[in-house]
This record gives C-alpha cells, structure tokens and sequence, in this order.
C-alpha cells in the first residue's frame, strides 16, 4: 500500500503538472470504493465491505447519519474514521466535503472551507471533493472562497478537487472554466462521467466532454448513467463508456491517480460487496487496457477487435 506522504507528494505534484516518480512494480492507479452504495447503514459496515470486496483504498462520503464529513466534524471523529479504515487495510484517498458556504459572508465561509480541510487532514486524507455553486448567483462567492483557501490546503497537504455537478458545474467544460476563474494548482477536476450525462439532461457524452479537461484531472468518480437520470446502478451497466473515457482522459494527462467507485445497485450488505468486487475487477481490467498493460494481468486480455 502506498504510504500517505507517498500519495500526498504524488497527487500535490500532478496538480502542479509534474508527473511524481514511482517505486517499481508499483500500480498508478487507487482503485477505489466510496461509502456512499452503503449510506443505509454505518460507515463502518460500509469500510467493512469495501474491505471484503478486495479494495485498498476509500472514499469517505455518506453514511446512514448523513455526510460523513462536514466543517461541524471534530478533528477526533476524523481521525477515529481515517483508524476504523486502516484497521481494514484501507487508506482514505478521497472526501467529499460539503456545507461550507454561507449566504451573506465570504470570510465565514472560508472559516468553514478552512475546517473541511482540517478534517480531511485529520483524516490522512490527500483530496477533498467540493460539489460546486448550484446556482450561477453563487459562483462568484464560491469560488472566492475556494481561491482563498488553496494556499491553506496545500499547506496542510490536502489538494481541492471539483466534480461535475449541477448547474454552473454540469460537465467537465464547466468545471475547466471555473478552476481557470480560480487559477491555483491546488485546485483541480475529479472527473465524473455519470454525472456528465445526468446533469446536462443526457445532451452531453462523456467521452466528447472528456477531450475538454487535458491536463486538469487528477482523480475520478466512477459513476454510470441510465436515462432519464438515474446514477445508482453498478458501473458497466448503463450508458457511459468507460472504456472510451479512460482512453480519452489518459490521452489529456490522467495517467495516474485515485479512480473511486460511487455508485452501485442498491441491495443487501451482501449484494453491495459482490457489486463492488465485480466492479472492482472492471475497473482494474479497464485501467490496464487504458494503459496496454493487460500483458501483466494473468487471464485479462484486451477485448478483441469487432470485424
């Protein structure tokens, strides 16, 4: 497993554009699973399954209490989840953070963006994930708030990362301007093909709009899509390509990095680990096409060319 001040220097040094060095052998990807297929139950069943599907790595996400973490979390509570998830062998590569903003005061906002970051580096975690202004009124307050705080995050050596969400941020395009109107190289795209297809009203394929973010991306949601907008389903199983986006964003600079599982079909606890271990192996089979290094994959072999 790679150390934290491993994956820290990596993913600070490909925000900055600088491709990090690797031991050899050493796999470029961090496969993977968020909480949130679980957030019925306690995070813990969720590390739990995560842990039993094969994974070494997690996203921190939801739970059946809420989001796991927000600017009101203790420094403990961080810490008590980043030591439930190493007592499964799993490091924490990626948290969503939300409910930062206020309606009237930028300097109360960064005060909470400031507490996120706190906690997700009490959490030994490298990369917060921010959902982005929900309404063009609030763009410009937003992300005031996130250029001031990028200088305090790097320092605390937690990279700021936006996915593609509704509103001003509904595709990678979207978010590409929005991290140039920031202008910092600790804040960047965590790229989410699902959310691509949903939030633009199905209008807009991933694999077009991943040609628009070279160079910006330094992690990924892997979350699918079924119109009319449906996400919770297992990856594989609905309309993205993934093949195609991974190609795409490999070719744009993404050739490393954290690559997350959000989304499965919802069942049981047992239903949610076959899940995410079949996906698992998707995603892991889909890396090493992307990156022609199916040779090393014993009985994995690149999908033969259709006449």
């Amino acid at each position: 497993m790679l150390t934290r001040r491993k994956f820290v220097g990596g993913a600070l040094l490909a925000m900055a554009g600088v491709s990090g060095s690797r031991a050899a052998g050493e796999s470029p990807w961090q496969v993977g699973c968020y909480t949130r297929p679980w957030s019925r139950h306690d995070y813990r069943v969720a590390l739990d399954g995560i842990a039993q599907a094969g994974f070494k790595f997690a996203g921190l996400m939801t739970a059946k209490t809420g989001m796991l973490i927000t600017p009101d979390t203790t420094l403990e509570q961080s810490a008590t989840m980043a030591a439930e998830a190493k007592s499964r062998g799993l490091a924490i590569v990626s948290a969503f953070g939300a409910n930062f903003m206020t309606k009237t005061s930028v300097a109360d906002s960064i005060v909470r963006l400031r507490r996120l970051v706190d906690n997700v580096a009490a959490g030994t975690c490298p990369a917060l994930l921010l959902g982005g202004a929900s309404r063009p009124e609030l763009v410009d307050h937003y992300y005031k708030v996130v250029a001031e705080c990028c200088d305090y995050a790097a320092a605390k050596d937690v990279g700021l990362t936006i996915k593609p969400h509704d509103g001003p941020s509904s595709t990678g395009q979207l978010c590409r301007r929005l991290i140039e109107k920031v202008g910092h190289k600790n804040f960047r795209l965590w790229y989410d093909p699902g959310n691509v297809f949903k939030h633009s009203g199905a209008k807009v394929n991933p694999v077009d709009d991943a040609a628009t973010v070279d160079g910006v991306v330094v992690g990924m949601s892997v979350k699918d899509f079924r119109a009319p907008n449906e996400v919770e389903l297992t990856p594989g199983t609905g309309q993205v390509d993934f093949a195609s986006v991974l190609a795409r964003l490999r070719r744009g600079g993404f050739t490393h990095g954290p690559v997350v599982i959000e989304c499965l079909d919802a069942g049981d606890i047992a239903h949610l680990t076959a899940e995410a271990k079949k996906t698992r192996l998707l995603v892991e089979r889909l890396l090493a096409v992307a990156s022609g290094s199916t040779a090393a994959m014993p009985g994995k072999h690149p999908p033969k060319k259709q006449p």
